[in-house]
């Protein structure tokens, strides 16, 4: 079953948050995840959620997102992003 990582950013620090960028998309390619959102405008239809940047990518599994983030290069974008920002994640079963 498919599963989706779905996460909301708030960026701190623009110059290091590209380097994390360079490390996320390595780690992403590197487990076939393909990114269905990458930022993008947003518009709140209901309730108070207000995310400042959204990314969505798909992966085959739950089990392979998991892999992403426990990852060599995925653990080395979470070292580069350490004070460029907040990020909050989950991953989704969906279909």
């Amino acid at each position: 079953m498919a599963a989706y990582s779905i996460a909301d950013v708030t960026v701190t620090n623009a110059d290091q948050m590209a380097k994390y960028r360079e490390w996320s998309t390595k780690a992403a390619n590197e487990h076939g995840a393909e990114f269905l959102v990458r930022g993008g405008a947003i518009t709140v239809l209901e309730g108070t959620w207000n995310p400042g940047r959204l990314v969505v990518l798909k992966f085959e599994s739950a089990e392979k997102a998991k892999a992403y983030y426990v990852s060599e290069a995925y653990t080395q974008a979470r070292l580069v992003r350490e004070g460029a920002g907040v990020l909050n994640m989950v991953v989704v079963e969906g279909v």
